[in-house]
């Protein structure tokens, strides 16, 4: 445990930034979830806008620091790649 007032301040900050953080990765990997198995079904204006909720949130996370641009990048190739397997 720190000593350093400052550090004891950091350590809180830290882990309410890190709680945060899982809770924005979670809320994206629920809504690929939620996309996948809209691609199973016949709807696709809920398709489109369950594929374009996950891309807004990624967007958002990147904006806000939580993802590097390159893993956004990586997870939307990788859900619309998925969507168009399922869709064969």
């Amino acid at each position: 445990m720190a000593n350093i007032k400052s550090a004891k301040k950091r350590i809180l900050t830290a882990e309410a930034n890190r709680q945060r953080n899982v809770a924005v990765k979670s809320e994206i990997k629920t809504a690929m979830k939620k996309a996948l198995l809209l691609a199973e079904g016949k709807d696709s204006d809920a398709l489109n806008a369950s594929i374009s909720e996950v891309y807004k949130l990624c967007d958002k996370a990147v904006s806000k620091g939580i993802l590097h641009k390159n893993t956004a990048a990586r997870k939307k190739s990788r859900l619309v790649l998925a969507i168009k397997k399922l869709a064969k």
